[in-house]
């Protein structure tokens, strides 16, 4: 038996969110239509005001639903140390380990020839007037390990050796090819605590 169009739709959907395939899709969709129609809609409200009312900071890039995020806003955190990350969502990776007080920087993706994505294309302007303006004294170059967030991070640390400001890459803890998201708590730590100089 196939789905109704309109069904078969939602499962389409969802079938586009990372880690979800095509029977996790329907019955996550069967699930939904099972609780009633008062269940899609909650879930279509929700949707529809994250997409009006979350965006990114102003001043670091993470999200918020405010036009400086909660981070940067906060006069408690270490403004002397700057964590550069490729996305949004890594923010939310190191806020889940607890352990580091200090501030953010997000690139919005990583230099990938093979996609077209040059420094133009992330936010290095950005971080160098952040740089200008704040008391920064280290800069922790938090990329994936992988060959995008390699070859980012030594462009950046090329970049950045004239300014004088101590420059530091992440250290073990996370394999090569792994991805920060996916990083648990202590293995994050362990990096943070073995970065290394660039």
């Amino acid at each position: 038996m196939k789905l109704p169009a309109p069904l078969e739709a939602v499962v389409e959907a969802l079938q586009k969110l990372p880690g979800v395939g095509a029977k996790s899709a329907q019955r996550m969709a069967l699930h939904l239509l099972k609780e009633g129609p008062g269940a899609m809609e909650h879930l279509g409200d929700l949707l529809r005001h994250a997409a009006t009312s979350v965006g990114f900071c102003s001043t670091c890039g993470a999200f918020t639903d405010r036009p400086v995020c909660s981070i940067c806003s906060d006069p408690e955190r270490d403004s002397r140390t700057l964590v550069v990350v490729a996305e949004a969502s890594n923010v939310l990776t190191f806020e889940r380990s607890g352990h580091f007080h200090g501030r953010y920087h997000v690139l919005g993706g990583l230099i990938s020839p093979l996609k077209g994505v040059g420094p133009d294309q992330l936010k290095v302007r950005e971080l160098l007037r952040r740089l200008e303006d704040e008391r920064i004294q280290e800069i922790v170059l938090a990329t994936n390990p992988t060959l995008d967030g390699e070859a980012t991070a030594s462009w950046l640390a090329r970049i950045l050796e004239p300014l004088g400001l101590r420059t530091t890459r992440i250290g073990l803890g996370l394999p090569i090819g792994s991805d920060l998201e996916y990083a648990d708590d202590l293995t994050l730590d362990r990096a943070l605590e073995g970065r290394r100089l660039v």
